[in-house]
């Protein structure tokens, strides 16, 4: 039985309880993560991660990590690389390490037998022809001049296609199924293509490769796989994962289940759409803190914790829905909150020059670490006569509902003084540049005035410089991935650089692996392509809802 929670129940899980209650598959539960290596995992793979993982781990089952590796022209070692990386950092590990590659022969032998069955046949149609012939929703196809070729001809056409006798496109080998068939998919699909392209893998041993139905299903059943969970888009793939299946008499037949893919607002899961981001340098690179990656995930400072939560949070279903940005950012939140230092970092810092307070004087404060969390310790903050404060903190004729610091205004420094500011110093563009204020030495600790307005300083002379990255959406539109043009949809504004921020000292304890809050920014986390010469911060997400103004990054 399933030690899965109810919270994380599922029609999936119960179609599994029901297996097992009757005694199918001798009650094994067997699934598989099968990605094709042709790019960088995102945030849709993540949910069919969670899902393939966490059934194998709940059902005391097994699940496998296979590469579908059958399409060498957009495959490469560096993405099996990655996506292995991906799966362990999101905290699982598989079963075998399996690849499609690994059943090439195969598979190969499993064509010829279609072929003997009189199944499968040698197409010499180029590719615009057999999509013409295919027909439509409304229309049944028309068959192949090829289709009745005898069975010696396709064997030794086929043969000769892996022998490298042809040229690319000359010759298909395609299922003989129904072209008259409500389910475009089994009128005649093609099971191999000519392909000469190095393998990651195999190298130059094949220039023959399959495709990826006639792939999938086989190398399921070869594996032992007892539930293939895929997405909705293979739902009318299932026939013919069926179909190949019945015909071979295969070791196996596994069921096939679909579920809603993931889909969330603001962010696209097109490869395609990705990959000329990435080489069109519209970001840097597939490990970009605003890519939908995982790998940009991680790199932005997102906890795998986090996601794992946010999979288990949006379920299983059989409806495809756009889930809203916010969704993940609350399970961000809950998870980072408890286990993140507090800090004070100026972004944007404006100079505040306190004049009674003395020119050589050096004092500190304590402060706890967590507000909610007195194991988390405590820290020193050291104080000077000049501190830096956030520009944003400061206008010069404050409004009413303003309560930070303004011109003959009053505010208080967190964990210090009470300021008053008396002056504005401006630059000859007419730029404010200083402030001049006063300090109330009896407000040290105390809140007497009950003053509304709080805000965090950093003391300059025991500042450290480093570098923030603030993130907004990386699209203005909802849905990206229903524009073809995807460049006309990014943000030109979902990157603020802050080169010249400042941060109290207790920063250089910072490590990798932390997350911290800066008061009143948001969670940060050092950026992994830093240098020890300057740190760089990047925000993970804001102290609350940012994604109600789309294109403006909230400040808070």
């Amino acid at each position: 039985m399933s030690n899965s929670s109810a919270q994380s129940s599922n029609f999936i899980r119960h179609i599994i309880d029901q297996d097992i209650a009757n005694g199918k598959n001798d009650g094994k539960v067997v699934t598989r993560f099968p990605p094709e290596p042709n790019g960088y995992l995102h945030i849709g793979h993540a949910k069919s991660i969670c899902l393939n993982f966490g059934v194998a781990r709940d059902y005391q089952g097994q699940c496998n990590l296979r590469f579908d590796d059958t399409n060498p022209e957009k495959e490469s070692q560096e993405y099996i690389d990655a996506i292995k990386k991906d799966v362990q950092w999101l905290g699982f590990n598989w079963s075998e390490l399996r690849h499609a590659s690994d059943y090439f022969e195969k598979l190969y032998e499993y064509a010829v037998e279609l072929i003997k069955l009189n199944k499968a046949y040698v197409c010499s149609l180029n590719a615009e022809d057999i999509r013409k012939q295919r027909g439509t929703l409304t229309e049944p196809g028309i068959e192949s001049p090829y289709r009745n070729r005898n069975i010696e001809e396709n064997l030794e056409l086929f043969a000769d296609m892996r022998a490298g006798k042809y040229k690319e496109g000359e010759h298909v080998l395609r299922a003989k199924i129904d072209m008259g068939s409500g389910n475009i998919n089994l009128r005649d699909p093609v099971l191999y293509r000519i392909k000469y392209a190095t393998h990651p893998r195999t190298q130059d041993k094949w220039c023959i490769y399959p495709m990826y139905d006639y792939t999938h299903c086989i190398s399921d059943s070869l594996e032992g796989i007892t539930h293939s969970l895929c997405t909705l888009e293979f739902e009318d793939h299932r026939p013919l994962y069926d179909w190949v299946l019945d015909e071979l008499k295969t070791p196996s037949h596994p069921q096939q289940i679909e579920f809603a893919r993931l889909s969330v607002e603001y962010t696209i899961s097109s490869k395609r759409k990705l990959n000329l981001l990435v080489s069109d340098k519209h970001v840097d690179g597939w490990d970009d803190p605003r890519m939908p990656t995982i790998s940009g995930m991680r790199r932005r400072g997102i906890t795998p914790e986090s996601i794992r939560e946010f999979c288990d949070r949006i379920g299983i279903t059989k409806k495809d829905a756009f889930i809203e940005m916010s969704v993940l950012e609350n399970c961000i939140r809950e998870d980072l909150d408890p286990r993140s230092n507090r800090l004070m970092c100026v972004i944007n810092p404006l100079k505040v020059v306190i004049e009674n307070y003395p020119d050589d004087k050096e004092e500190e404060f304590t402060a706890k670490n967590h507000p909610k969390d007195p194991e988390q310790g405590k820290r020193s903050i050291p104080f000077s006569k000049i501190i830096y404060i956030e520009r944003d903190d400061f206008m010069e004729e404050p409004t009413k509902d303003f309560f930070r610091l303004g011109s003959g205004k009053e505010v208080r420094l967190r964990n210090a003084y009470d300021i008053k500011c008396t002056d504005v110093i401006k630059n000859d563009m007419g730029e404010i540049v200083e402030l001049l204020c006063e300090y109330d030495p009896d407000s040290a600790g105390k809140n007497k005035k009950k003053l509304k307005g709080i805000i965090h300083w950093v003391s300059a002379k025991h500042a450290i410089n480093v570098e923030t990255r603030i993130y907004d959406r990386l699209f203005n539109t909802p849905n990206p991935g229903a524009v073809e043009d995807i460049i006309s949809t990014l943000n030109n504004k979902s990157l603020s650089i802050h080169k010249d921020s400042k941060i109290e000292p207790h920063a250089k304890t910072i490590t990798l692996e932390d997350r911290v809050q800066f008061e009143r920014q948001g969670f940060f986390c050092l950026d992994s392509k830093h240098t020890k010469e300057k740190l760089v911060f990047n925000r993970i997400v804001t102290l609350r809802d940012s994604w109600t103004k789309p294109g403006q990054a909230s400040k808070k």
